[in-house]
């Protein structure tokens, strides 16, 4: 125990804040909290979407007539589950 000082205590935790009311965040004890909460667990992994299934004529129709981008086009197509009049009809809407 290297770390005992001379009269056989273990250190005090280093303080990060000390308050009004006599509470106070040390860090080995935050360090602690977020490891437990964070860094001990797996990092989820990121949901890829789906491809795009749409036929190419809705995506460019929606493109030309309504001025929007191809991910815009692409993503009301999804919204709609493919249905081009659905989609036609949520852009009407904005």
């Amino acid at each position: 125990m290297a770390n005992l000082r001379s009269n056989g205590r273990l250190p005090e935790p280093e303080v990060i804040a000390n308050f009004l009311d006599g509470n106070s965040y040390s860090k080995g004890k935050l360090e602690e909290a977020f490891r437990t909460l964070r860094l001990d667990k797996p990092y989820p992994k990121p949901v890829k979407a789906a491809p795009a299934s749409h036929r190419a004529e809705d995506i460019d129709l929606i493109v030309q007539e309504f001025e929007v981008t191809r991910a815009q086009a692409e993503k009301v197509l999804t919204e709609a589950n493919g249905n081009i009049g659905e989609a036609l009809q949520r852009l009407l809407a904005i």
